[in-house]
């Protein structure tokens, strides 16, 4: 223990570990070239391990993609994914004949439950210039009663995920967007209904937090027995109750304790993460989340015998037409658009 708040400092690699409730954390930040008629990059994708392709190579990588970078049709039961989009879009298509394009600040949040495929795919939508990407995607829990629940998926439009500011004593900018939970008087948009984050004696958090530079803030305390972690992702330097943390590590607080975070010569941005545990066993084999291996074994029997109710669309890297814009359909037919 590095004192009574700080519990851990840890560097961040591709994936970021997390704690209970969460299940990890990976920060996709790509410099995609300009696009061409298929939505992939403009450029040549020689000497790229096409389907695994994970090393950033020209400042972006391919991911699971064979001409559009992403992930492919692929299954996943017994958890959440909380897809927080800073920059570019995110093409979804699933199982159940729902799909969105949503970006620049929105935020998805879906509940695998029961079982589902679903693709997330990077279309280059922009031809005449560069298609940066920016996003966090965050695995949260589900407990076992919550296990099976209903597949689904909200949108968090940007402009409905509020954002709380302050200024310090000197003048220097402080905001927090709230993804889930709440701040002083602001609380963010409902999470999916089954989630651990729906009810608010979990404290379930998702901020993002921009010092401005030379700021001093007070993260105030959170429940007792909340697990609290802030990952620093951008900026020079931050002090962290009394210690000095360097960009891209992860610090896990006592979330009791109030904590002063005093900012250094650039703009600090960080990730919080933190809720009350689930406290149950977690058994994960790849795309499945369960409470033990017999679980596991009977998510790969449903999905090789139901294929979680196939895939509808004409491609396992199913991106939507370059007219549209922000959207989410739904299961059920309803539409929304942005």
């Amino acid at each position: 223990m590095y004192n009574k708040i700080i519990t851990n400092i840890k560097p961040l690699g591709f994936t970021w570990e997390t704690r209970d409730p969460f299940l990890f954390c990976v920060h996709h930040q790509d410099e995609y070239p300009k696009g061409n008629d298929q939505f992939g990059p403009a450029a040549s994708l020689e000497g790229r391990n096409l389907g695994q392709d994970f090393t950033t190579k020209d400042g972006w990588r391919m991911y699971h993609g064979k001409k559009i970078p992403g992930f492919p049709a692929h299954p996943h039961r017994g958890f959440e994914t909380v897809t927080v989009v800073l920059k570019g879009f995110v093409d979804h298509s699933d199982s159940h004949g729902a799909a969105g394009r949503y970006g620049n600040g929105d935020v998805q949040w879906m509940t695998a439950g029961s079982g589902l495929q679903h693709s997330e795919m990077f279309p280059l939508l922009n031809k005449d210039e560069g298609n940066p990407l920016e996003l966090f995607q965050i695995w949260l829990n589900l407990p076992a009663s919550r296990k099976f629940a209903a597949p689904y998926f909200a949108m968090l439009w940007a402009e409905d995920i509020p954002v709380y500011s302050e200024k310090d004593i000197n003048g220097k900018l402080i905001e927090i967007t709230i993804i889930a939970g709440q701040f002083g008087n602001v609380t963010a948009p409902p999470p999916a209904p089954d989630s651990w984050a729906s009810e608010s004696d979990n404290d379930v958090g998702i901020w993002l937090i921009k010092i401005g530079a030379g700021g001093k803030w007070s993260l105030p305390p959170a429940s007792p027995g909340v697990d609290r972690s802030l990952y620093f992702y951008r900026g020079s330097e931050i002090s962290l109750a009394g210690i000095s943390i360097m960009p891209y590590h992860s610090v896990d607080l006592l979330a009791d304790e109030t904590v002063i975070i005093e900012n250094g010569n650039e703009d600090a941005f960080l990730l919080l993460l933190q809720g009350q545990p689930i406290n149950e066993p977690v058994v994960q084999h790849g795309p499945f989340v369960m409470n033990n291996t017999e679980e596991i074994r009977q998510a790969f029997h449903d999905y090789r015998t139901t294929q979680f109710g196939g895939w509808p669309w004409p491609d396992y890297d199913n991106v939507h037409a370059i007219e549209k814009g922000r959207f989410a359909k739904l299961a059920d037919g309803r539409e929304e658009e942005r």
